[in-house]
Order: C-alpha cells, then structure tokens, then sequence
C-alpha cells in the first residue's frame, strides 16, 4: 500500500515516521513546513489539484490527515477564521475527494472539541452529537462532515490530549515549567485522557491494515485532570522542589470554553481492529524517558 501522511512535521506525523520504519508499506511524507534534514515532500493541502496531482504520481491508496489548525485560542480570533476553517474541514474535503476518485482511504485525525457545551460525565461514544463550545471544535466537526459528504472511503479517528517528544504539547511544556518555577497552579476541573502520539500512530497503522469505514474514538486508557496529568509529568522526570496546586480553570481566562470532561469511549476502536490500548501512565513514562534520552 502507498500511503501518504500529511502534517508530517507535526507530532502525530513524525511519530507516523518511526513506526513506518518497520512497514512494507511505502509511505509519502508531505508538509507545507520543511525541516533542516528531514525529508519531506511539500504539499499544501488546501489545493485540491495539488492533492490529486501527488495522489496520481505515487498511486497513493490511503492517506492519514496529521495536518490542521490546532491553536485553540487562536482559532477564535475572527480574523483567522477562513484560515482555520481552510485548514480544518475544506482541506480534509480536498483529500477526501481526491480519494475517491482512486477508491482511496482516508484516515481524518479529528477532536474530543467536537463535544464539550454538554455537561457529560460518562465517557463520549462516537454516535454522541457534536456540541462544539468553539472554533476550533466546530470546524473539525465540519470537517468530518465534509469528508463524510463526500462518499469517500474513511476512518475518522478522534484524539484528544496529545503529546510526544516532538513539538510544542502540554507535557513538554510541563517539564519546562516544574523543572523552573518553584510553584505552579494547574486546573483540576477539566477532565480528559492524555494520548501519546506513538500509541495513536500505531493505532492508526492497526486500522490500515483491515480497514473498516467509521468513526472511531482513540486515546490511552485512564482518566485524569490536567492538575494529575502535570503530577504524575514532575514525578516521572524528577522533578520534585516545584509545589503543583490545583486550581479552577476560571483562574486562566481563555477566549473559548474548553470540555469540562472529554473521555473517550474507546470500545469500538478495540473491537473493531483488536487494538489494545496502553494505560496513560504507562505510555506517559515512555515518553519522558524518550525525552530524556535526546
């Protein structure tokens, strides 16, 4: 299988690279940003003759969309909104097409954002309505739509809370912050599940291989607040002078209301291709032990 994974220079996409190491498949890696040193192909997603044009000179059967606007508050900013909404549901509708018309796979990485304006305290199933609280949420929920519309072949897998060793994340930000200030408040009432982006590329790569169309739900197993995930951050890197407190996330005023709790439901995805999902903690040590071996 020729697949082509775009974003390639992100977190998920670089992950995405490791593990295609060890495949037989041949793999495309593309972004609109290049690396000193790291070979990647340059393909802006937004134009769809673009999007055909790479599709047709490597007889491309699959695609994994790692590429979207993902600043959250940023994406509230009125004057940013035709470029979020560009990035997030009318390029993933270009490579949607683009798969249809060679009978392609589409792998569209989408958010636990599409929820959040309902108050929920039981993990979120695939078939729950989309109840987007802001811009970023709402265009990837169009974004799926989109993609759905279009009558291609697709597996729209949502994430939530990602972080690795690559890139700007919330984990690598943490090691800073607790290894430098000697205090540190963290909000506690906003509930999720972290996601290692090895764990979600190996996921990804699981369903590639017998795929079955649908939406998926995907992240490591567990439940935790940011004020725990932060913890359990300082603890497994050695960090131990900075004194975490938890805090209400009125405390940090933001442009957007974020989901007070996005669990995932992950049993379909488990059933489906017989993944097994690692525990957060479990794949979190991995992480910073990866981390510290740079």
């Amino acid at each position: 299988m020729n697949i082509l994974v775009t974003g390639a220079n992100g977190q998920l996409g670089n992950e995405m690279r490791i593990i295609s190491k060890q495949s037989e498949d041949k793999y495309i890696f593309t972004d609109v940003n290049q690396v000193e040193g790291i070979e990647t192909t340059y393909l802006d997603i937004t134009d769809l003759d673009a999007v055909r044009k790479i599709v047709a000179e490597n007889d491309v059967n699959a695609i994994v969309n790692c590429a979207a606007w993902t600043n959250v508050d940023g994406a509230e900013d009125p004057e940013k909104y035709s470029l979020v909404e560009k990035l997030n549901a009318t390029a993933p509708e270009n490579l949607a097409k683009a798969m249809k018309e060679v009978d392609g796979w589409l792998v569209q990485i989408s958010t636990d954002y599409v929820f959040g304006k309902e108050p929920y305290n039981t993990p979120c199933k695939e078939d729950q309505k989309g109840t987007p609280t802001g811009v970023y949420g709402a265009t990837k929920l169009l974004g799926e739509q989109k993609i759905i519309a279009t009558g291609c072949k697709y597996i729209i897998i949502r994430t939530a809370w990602l972080y690795s060793e690559f890139g700007k994340n919330f984990c690598k930000t943490m090691l800073n912050l607790t290894s430098t200030k000697p205090q540190l408040k963290v909000v506690f009432d906003q509930c999720g599940t972290p996601t290692y982006a090895w764990d979600l590329a190996t996921a990804i790569i699981a369903t590639l291989k017998n795929p079955v169309e649908g939406v998926y739900h995907y992240s490591n197993e567990g439940v935790c607040s940011w004020y725990d995930f932060t913890k359990m951050i300082a603890e497994y890197s050695g960090q131990t002078s900075c004194d975490i407190q938890p805090c209400h996330s009125d405390e940090f005023p933001s442009p957007v209301t974020r989901p007070s709790y996005s669990v995932l439901d992950k049993t379909k995805i488990k059933e489906t291709f017989g993944i097994k999902v690692p525990y957060w903690t479990d794949s979190l040590k991995k992480c910073i032990n990866n981390i510290n071996k740079k």
